[in-house]
């Protein structure tokens, strides 16, 4: 029986205990990885703060134009994500297993594209951003030996997903706290050397991440063939031309909202640069503790994707938006908590980076801006995972690209140097965009045009296919391809 249906009051309250409960099994195991990969970063930026600012930026840098690699890798994986809770929603399971392969297959293929551009290409795009010849000389030594090997990272995307896909957010979890502790280990190793390893600097830092990554890509793969959702099969390894284009058609928006968010990041990282080294040091530096917040909004929205994406590709409608408002609501209580802590104590969690007192308080403003706009970060990180869940991956990116050059690159520009403001200048526009993706969002989802049935098409725009068509009428949304 639907949660929506109020007669048996008793039914109703365990249907919405139960669905809690599946969100939080889901959500709670991803909430922990996300923590345990965000980490990565923040013992990076932690070990090498030791070493000097300079190098507090060049590794900044060179992880701002790795995330462009990060948004392709991201894509492909929620394009795997979504199709596998789909196919395993409509009980299609070798679909699930063949478009799975074909994923991995795709992954290796992009990893090993993106390491020859940045074997032959990593300065030029360094120079992108503008930087001093200083950290432009260590961000390419940096940049070059953790993105060559890119097809580690694009694996562990990818195979993350298709254990997400598959309902399975444990195994990824377990994976990623094994790979962090040992970068940590390897971090402090390599960094400033140990017993018999030579101190390499920031250059340690690099090679502890590729070390890690390789593992965790290691991990995942031994996961995956212990499934019992998910297996794979020798004849799926062949080259399928219509899953590869499936993917990218479903992966392209996803990699196009992220590829658009990085482009504009790139952009107005290159007015946080003109302002000073130190204050760039300073955005990264609450760059990297504000980021703490994003794993709780991650993990819900992970949750969403799933279950979304199950009960679509099972047709249950009603559902699919129940879950989604559940998964949106949670955040959103645990995200205020969170920004409740970045407004009072974010600045002291500074100290744990620099002793400056200008960058300190320059970290403090910085992360009291972004505790305000916790709550609606929560609802733009769920309801975008949600929206893809829901087969609609185009939305989000038209949103993002509005979002990051009418609203947050021009507000950069005009509060952070026009006007003089800094650092909070760009903080408040930061913040402005995300409230205004967050308003969107919502209105979209609570008209019910969000979902976009496989059968859709240009030409019948009111197909009976839609969110809101009653169960009698679902028929005519199969759910293959």
């Amino acid at each position: 029986m639907k949660f929506t249906h109020h007669e048996d009051q008793p039914s109703a309250a365990n249907n919405l205990r139960e669905k809690m409960k599946m969100i939080l099994i889901l959500a709670i195991p991803a909430v922990i990885e996300n923590f345990f990969q965000t980490t990565l970063g923040f013992v990076d930026t932690y070990f090498v703060s030791k070493i000097g600012l300079v190098e507090v930026s060049a590794v900044g840098i060179a992880n701002a134009l790795l995330a462009i690699y990060f948004a392709v890798f991201m894509a492909l994986g929620v394009a795997a994500n979504v199709f596998i809770s789909n196919f395993l929603g409509a009980n299609q399971q070798e679909k699930a297993h063949h478009i799975a392969q074909q994923a991995i297959i795709m992954a290796v293929f992009i990893g090993i594209l993106f390491g020859v551009i940045t074997l032959f290409f990593a300065e030029p795009l360094l120079r992108l951003m503008g930087i001093a010849p200083n950290v432009l000389e260590a961000g390419s030594v940096y940049f070059r030996i953790v993105a060559i090997p890119s097809v580690f990272m694009s694996l562990m995307f990818v195979l993350s997903s298709i254990l997400r896909g598959s309902g399975d957010t444990k195994s990824p979890m377990i994976v990623s706290i094994v790979i962090n502790v040992v970068h940590a280990l390897l971090d402090y190793a390599f960094i400033f050397g140990f017993s018999f390893i030579p101190a390499l600097g920031f250059v340690g830092a690099a090679w502890a991440t590729v070390i890690a990554r390789i593992l965790g890509t290691v991990g995942l793969y031994f996961y995956i063939k212990r499934s019992k959702t998910i297996s794979f099969k020798k004849k799926y390894w062949k080259i399928d031309w219509k899953h590869q284009w499936e993917l990218v058609t479903m992966g392209s928006p996803a990699a196009g909202e992220r590829l658009v968010m990085r482009a504009g990041q790139v952009v107005y990282f290159g007015f946080i640069v003109a302002l000073g080294t130190n204050t760039f040091a300073a955005h990264q530096i609450a760059g990297n503790i504000e980021i703490f917040s994003y794993m709780i909004g991650y993990g819900f929205s992970t949750a969403a994707t799933i279950l979304v994406g199950q009960q679509v590709g099972a047709t249950k409608f009603d559902e699919a938006k129940h879950y989604a408002k559940l998964c949106t609501f949670l955040s959103v209580i645990f995200m205020t908590i969170l920004g409740v802590f970045l407004f009072f104590f974010g600045g002291w969690t500074g100290t744990f980076f620099t002793t400056d007192t200008k960058v300190l308080e320059e970290i403090k403003v910085a992360l009291q801006v972004s505790g305000v706009f916790q709550p609606f970060l929560a609802f733009v990180l769920v309801l975008t995972g949600a929206f893809q869940g829901a087969n609609n991956t185009k939305f989000p990116m038209y949103l993002t690209a509005i979002g990051m050059w009418v609203i947050r690159t021009l507000f950069v520009y005009l509060l952070g140097i026009r006007l003089g403001w800094g650092l909070l200048g760009v903080w408040i526009a930061i913040g402005l965009d995300i409230f205004v993706k967050a308003i969107v969002l919502w209105i979209k989802f609570t008209k019910g045009q969000w979902i976009i049935s496989k059968t859709d098409s240009k030409k019948d725009p009111e197909s009976k296919c839609h969110p809101q068509t009653s169960k009698e009428n679902m028929s005519c949304c199969p759910n293959n391809y």
